[in-house]
């Protein structure tokens, strides 16, 4: 199996796409499959997110380009840049993610959330896209040297560990 653990910035060559909806592209351990059908296992550090374009070399060498699957959310029309705004201010201020573009926001589909912004005035439109939240604050956004990052070690053997164990 094709493990993937360190994110590059070029590839002169890609050689497959791994196609993840958001939830997924937020998980540090992931086996799934690629489009040509090979299983992969993706190690990432915890709290990092794979965006759309994002490449990942394989621990044999080839590359993989991460795709933003299309998933069920709205989009968030306003007629005023005020009115959207004020959407965005709500949004957020339920901690709701929220992937800010030109003139329109997007969220997962949440009934509850449409009515909300319904009632701010907003035209809600349920679509099939990628979804790419925008980081927020507290994100890391490190600052590294050269072309490749590894990403998370991968790891030989996990062992969980429950409140009843004694230490080795």
């Amino acid at each position: 199996m094709l493990t993937l653990n360190t994110k590059i910035e070029h590839a002169g060559k890609i050689d497959g796409e791994l196609v993840l909806p958001y939830e997924l592209r937020e998980k540090s351990r992931l086996r799934a499959t690629l489009r040509s059908g090979e299983e992969v296992a993706l190690f990432t550090a915890r709290g990092s997110v794979l965006r759309d374009g994002d490449l990942m070399a394989g621990g044999d060498g080839r590359v993989i380009r991460i795709v933003a699957a299309a998933e069920a959310v709205y989009r968030v029309e306003c007629a005023t840049p005020h009115a959207l705004l004020r959407c965005a201010f709500h949004l957020g201020n339920r901690h709701t993610q929220a992937q800010l573009s030109d003139g329109f926001l997007r969220i997962r589909q949440d009934p509850v959330l449409k009515e909300m912004l319904q009632g701010l005035g907003a035209t809600v439109t349920e679509e099939s896209a990628a979804f790419e939240p925008e980081a927020g604050a507290y994100a890391g956004g490190g600052h590294a040297h050269g072309d490749a990052h590894p990403l998370a070690p991968v790891p030989l053997r996990q062992r969980i560990h429950r409140p009843g164990d004694r230490p080795d």
